[in-house]
C-alpha cells in the first residue's frame, strides 16, 4: 500500500538509479536538421565536449557522428584513495543525399554546439529553384 513516504523516497531512488558513483547516464543528444538555400546544416547541443571528442566520418553516402569522453577523479589521502571514472559516449548515423558536395563539408564546434554544414553543388542548387506552377 502506497504511503506519503513513498513519495518523498521514490525520486531519490529514481535519480540514484540514474546515477550511480562513478558513471553517469548519456543520452544521444538531440539533432537540428535545417535547409537553406540548398544546403543543409547539422546541429547539435552537446555541452561539456571538446572538439578532439568527437570523430565525424563520410563513406558510402553515410555520414556519422560519434563521440566518446573519459574522465577519472583521484583522491588521495593519507587514509585512503578514492578514484571515480566517468565514460560517455553516443554515435549517430545520417544517409547524405546525392546532392551534396562532399569535398565542401565542414564542422565547428563552438559553445557546446556543434554545426556540421553540408553544402550542395551548384548544379543542383540551381535546380531547386522555385517556381510557381500553374493549375490548367
Amino acid at each position: 500500500m502506497p504511503t506519503i513516504f513513498d513519495d518523498l523516497v521514490n525520486p531519490w531512488t529514481d535519480l540514484l538509479s540514474n546515477f550511480r558513483m562513478g558513471t553517469s547516464h548519456f543520452s544521444v543528444p538531440a539533432v537540428n536538421i535545417t535547409s537553406q538555400n540548398g544546403d543543409y546544416l547539422i546541429s547539435m547541443a552537446v555541452p561539456g565536449m571538446k572538439k578532439d571528442d568527437f570523430k565525424i566520418d563520410f563513406n558510402d553516402n553515410l555520414l556519422t557522428i560519434s563521440c566518446s569522453k573519459e574522465d577519472s577523479i583521484e583522491d588521495k589521502n593519507a587514509r585512503y584513495t578514492r578514484k571515480e571514472y566517468n565514460y560517455a559516449s553516443f554515435s549517430r548515423t545520417f544517409t547524405i543525399p546525392n546532392e551534396v558536395n562532399t569535398d565542401k563539408i565542414d564542422a565547428h564546434y563552438e559553445n557546446g554546439l556543434l554545426s556540421i554544414k553540408l553544402p550542395s553543388r551548384e548544379e543542383f542548387k540551381k535546380q531547386s529553384a522555385s517556381k510557381h506552377i500553374p493549375i490548367k
